[in-house]
């Protein structure tokens, strides 16, 4: 049974995975999906995301939020027969986890910085025209909220008053 413990941590890096918390006992709903759509098992037609949330309710201890890998294994068997119709349920699962050795979570859609021709010119801030351009200084670095705000004059006075501070002497 050597490709169960090549299994057991393909497992456990995707329970790990954007959890610093976790682990790698118990994987959670949302990363069960993200496996099963890494490594193909779920792929949209036979295997749809609806039917990984219902096998993974399924296998769950009622109550919890994760599972753990014997649950895991369970989930596998029924999910196999779906992805591979036509093959024998050992099959199926040799299959199902043939197409998951070796995998590591995929960083699919992560934001990268955005280097389009519009942005250059939209973040300029020597272009800056009006109240936009007293928000930075001469090196385009922004005042912070000295730059966004009248700063108040907290004396108690109406702002065009000119004679502020002359009531103690006539008193």
């Amino acid at each position: 049974m050597a490709w169960m413990s090549e299994l057991e941590k393909v497992f456990c890096k995707f329970a790990t995975y954007g959890d610093t918390a976790a682990t790698g006992k118990d994987m959670t709903g949302k990363n069960f999906s993200k496996m099963l759509k890494d490594c193909g098992v779920m792929d949209g037609k036979a295997v749809t995301s609806t039917d990984v949330d219902i096998v993974f309710n399924k296998v769950k201890t009622k109550g919890a939020r994760t599972i753990n890998f014997a649950e895991f294994q369970q989930a596998m068997k029924e999910l196999c027969g779906k992805r591979f119709k036509g093959k024998s349920p050992e099959e199926a699962l040799q299959a199902v986890y043939a197409l998951m050795e070796g995998k590591e979570p995929a960083n699919v859609g992560v934001t990268k910085t955005t280097t389009a021709g519009g942005v250059d010119r939209l973040t300029d801030t020597s272009k800056y025209t009006g109240s936009h351009k007293e928000r930075f200084d001469e090196s385009g670095k922004g005042k912070g909220i000295a730059g966004r705000e009248d700063v108040t004059d907290g004396s108690g006075y109406v702002g065009a008053y000119k004679g502020a501070g002359t009531y103690d002497k006539k008193h």
